[in-house]
């Protein structure tokens, strides 16, 4: 566990004239239509009555084109209520930079479908299924695919990883939903009673409950939380890593003092944006998904 301070160390790469400025808490999609991102291939991975969910993908340039790179996708946070895979288009846009298939996922919310928690972490499982079972068309290399979020997107990311059941019926069940790396930002980890979110699940929160769900064979984790997060409290995240550091999972938790939840977007902090990417960045290159250092910075106005 580490107590961080942002700094600005070996950045070399100019993000925000690549691919905008997008404030996620403002970017709202409209009901029942996914949002445009530019840059990025669409990719329809589950088709629920009338809503299309889609996947965005960034490719990163390949000198031989047959060659399967990682992969992360990332999951938005919105409480399950609401959100847009904006949120996350600059962490993924930056990966394929790197050499790693970028991506954001679309998933219903309640605001849009009507949907709970459940659904969420439904979605999140058929998000990787998918892009497992279309690796080769996206030359993806599906035993080196991460998965990621913030807040309630956290949370389908470590579910995805963590809770045996909540598999769609239209889902190919021979085909792994784990993820083989997590990259959690201010996840919402504990649905049990006093955790965030137990009112929505009640009954069922060992269902769902990241927390609850811990075994043997976890892929390993970076988390990034606040020291001031009223939502997600930091003995979550420390709990979070003692029961994966018992069952023999490797866990990070970077800890940033004085920061509430929300706190590593852009729009709320470039600082700590910058920070909690470069360490994201090196957390990957440890697990042999890129190479080299960092190489992210800022525009001069922020």
């Amino acid at each position: 566990m580490r107590l961080r301070r942002p700094t600005c160390l070996g950045m070399t790469l100019l993000l925000a004239s690549a691919v905008g400025n997008p404030d996620a808490m403002a970017q709202k999609a409209k009901v029942g239509q996914a949002p445009s991102i530019a840059g990025a291939t669409v990719h329809v991975y589950k088709t629920v009555g009338n809503v299309k969910l889609s996947l965005y993908v960034y490719q990163p340039k390949r000198k031989d084109q047959s060659t399967k790179r990682p992969a992360a996708v990332f999951f938005f946070g919105g409480s399950w209520n609401g959100g847009t895979p904006r949120q996350f288009q600059e962490h993924a846009s930056y990966l394929a930079t790197r050499g790693v298939v970028g991506i954001v996922a679309d998933y219903r919310v309640k605001t849009r479908q009507g949907t709970s928690p459940f659904e969420c972490v439904e979605d999140g499982k058929s998000a990787i299924r998918w892009l497992r079972a279309n690796a080769e068309r996206l030359r993806i290399d599906p035993d080196r695919l991460a998965a990621g979020g913030g807040s309630a997107g956290g949370h389908v990311a470590a579910a995805t990883a963590t809770v045996p059941g909540l598999d769609a019926a239209t889902d190919n069940l021979e085909i792994s939903c784990r993820p083989n790396a997590l990259l959690l930002f201010n996840p919402v980890y504990d649905n049990g009673p006093g955790g965030f979110g137990h009112s929505r699940v009640k009954d069922r929160y060992r269902e769902i409950s990241p927390l609850h769900n811990i075994r043997k064979g976890m892929p390993p984790a970076i988390v990034f939380l606040g020291t001031r997060d009223s939502l997600v409290p930091v003995e979550k995240g420390q709990a979070f890593k003692k029961k994966m550091e018992e069952v023999g999972s490797r866990s990070e938790l970077f800890l940033y003092k004085d920061q509430p939840h929300g706190f590593f977007n852009r729009s709320r902090s470039p600082r700590h944006f910058l920070a909690t990417v470069t360490e994201m960045d090196r957390f990957l290159e440890s697990l042999g998904y890129l190479e080299g250092p960092p190489t992210i910075r800022l525009d001069k106005n922020n």
